[in-house]
């Protein structure tokens, strides 16, 4: 009898939960978050710095307490009273890839990182986690927020300009669709015009090909004209500092060409009042760099001759939480281990190789897959050879699993010999790519 009353009872809660709606727990309108990550690679620490309200919520309204993919941290946010799990982020960090390099076994560092959830209407706890690169759990912080609490910061409209680039649906529909915003990076009052025409080229360059062209309607851009008192980034390999909207610049960890920003909470400062779920900072210069953060920011140039693609392959690093799929030879530091299984979605190490794209594996196709002699060397490629660009294009779309990616030339495997997130010279993410786009869209658009 005890049993039958458990299965009852176990029956009605999973009806509730599934009949959960979002009006139940949250209001139209955004509670944001400002965290300062910071340590080193011994310790690491979880600040929350402040809590703000605007109105609005342009995020999902279904699938509220699950997730797709698992990044390398994640906000779960529970009702205080039921401790039920009411929403769930999940995100990467600037923070945690520094964490990859020898300077955070010298030093310690801030980082900061900013999140939008729905605003609740009774007290929640927040738990804030962050994860290794074996996904274990490096540091956890647990808050509870309480909506009438008198310090919460009321933002709205700052006074700059924005607008619409491209809708998705006639009427903007800020649940249906997905909400990027492009943060003016580097441009000065007087440059304002190209700006709006370089988002212009943003939504060309984006839905362009598969699988972003079927699925263009399912996104709203706005563009956000924050004016830069000098123009372009800063370049610190040249000694030169700008003072722009963003703080963006090259040399990110030493690396000249990785362009990224760490002032999020300045980001979305400038975003006050604006209706958004991702971030891209399109940058005011013609040298080639950019960066892409899972579910943080996208940073790109303008005017860089391999614009297009740059900016495609960083916004599948930020948006569907794609890995890179080339590889260093020289490579000092593993960065992802034989025994853990990657969470992003087109890299493998084997170890649970069935929850990848085994499904999508031609029939009697060996693991690992050998290299086609027949597919030319991309760095050797003349870009005016069409029939050796034909050759490399046709390359994305076999599906194997070939040793080398995530930055290491053994032991991490990717799905395509060649595809948009490993090489510029071709236009075309490989199947495995397309599917994982797909999947995070409807995720955040379908019930």
């Amino acid at each position: 009898m005890k049993q039958y009353l458990l299965v009852i009872f176990t029956f009605f809660c999973m009806l509730h939960l599934h009949a959960q709606s979002f009006d139940e727990y949250f209001e139209d309108a955004t509670l944001r978050l400002d965290y300062i990550f910071a340590g080193n690679t011994r310790e690491q620490h979880i600040y929350l710095q402040e809590i703000k309200r605007q109105d609005k919520w342009a995020g999902r309204k279904h699938h509220l307490g699950e997730k797709l993919l698992n990044g390398n941290g994640q906000l779960t946010i529970r009702d205080h009273d039921t401790q039920q799990v009411i929403y769930v982020w999940t995100f990467s960090t600037l923070f945690q890839e520094w964490l990859q390099y020898n300077e955070a076994k010298l030093t310690d560092k801030a980082f900061e990182s900013s999140y939008n959830v729905p605003f609740p209407r009774k007290a929640i706890d927040i738990t804030v986690t962050l994860t290794d690169k074996h996904q274990n759990v490096i540091s956890e912080m647990t808050h509870t927020m309480n909506p009438k609490d008198i310090l919460i910061r009321k933002i709205g409209d700052n006074g700059i300009p924005f607008q619409y680039v491209w809708k998705g649906q006639e009427t903007v529909n800020l649940t249906d669709c997905i909400d990027i915003a492009i943060v003016a990076e580097g441009y000065t009052e007087t440059q304002m015009e190209k700006f709006y025409h370089d988002c212009n080229s943003v939504v060309d360059a984006l839905f362009a090909r598969e699988p972003f062209k079927s699925l263009k309607y399912r996104f709203n851009i706005v563009a956000v004209a924050a004016p830069s008192k000098e123009e372009g980034p800063s370049v610190p390999h040249n000694n030169i500092w700008h003072d722009s909207a963003a703080g963006s610049h090259y040399d990110t960890f030493y690396t000249d060409r990785y362009l990224m920003t760490q002032d999020m909470h300045k980001i979305y400062d400038l975003l006050s009042g604006v209706p958004f779920e991702h971030v891209m900072v399109l940058v005011n210069s013609d040298t080639y760099g950019g960066g892409g953060i899972y579910n943080q920011v996208t940073c790109f140039t303008s005017d860089a001759p391999a614009f297009k693609e740059v900016l495609v392959h960083e916004f599948g690093h930020s948006y569907a939480g794609l890995a890179d799929e080339y590889a260093y030879d020289d490579m000092d530091s593993e960065w992802y281990p034989s025994d853990t299984e990657p969470w992003e979605p087109n890299i493998t190490t084997l170890k649970d190789f069935d929850s990848k794209w085994k499904d999508m594996m031609p029939k009697r196709q060996p693991i690992p897959t050998p290299l086609d002699p027949k597919v030319p060397d991309f760095k050797q490629v003349d870009k005016s050879n069409t029939r050796a660009i034909e050759a490399l294009n046709k390359a994305t779309q076999v599906v194997g699993v070939f040793e080398g990616a995530g930055y290491q030339s053994k032991g991490c495997y990717r799905p395509a010999q060649e595809c948009r997130m490993r090489i510029n010279e071709v236009e075309d993410f490989c199947p495995v790519c397309r599917r994982a786009i797909q999947r995070i869209t409807d995720f955040y658009t379908t019930k």
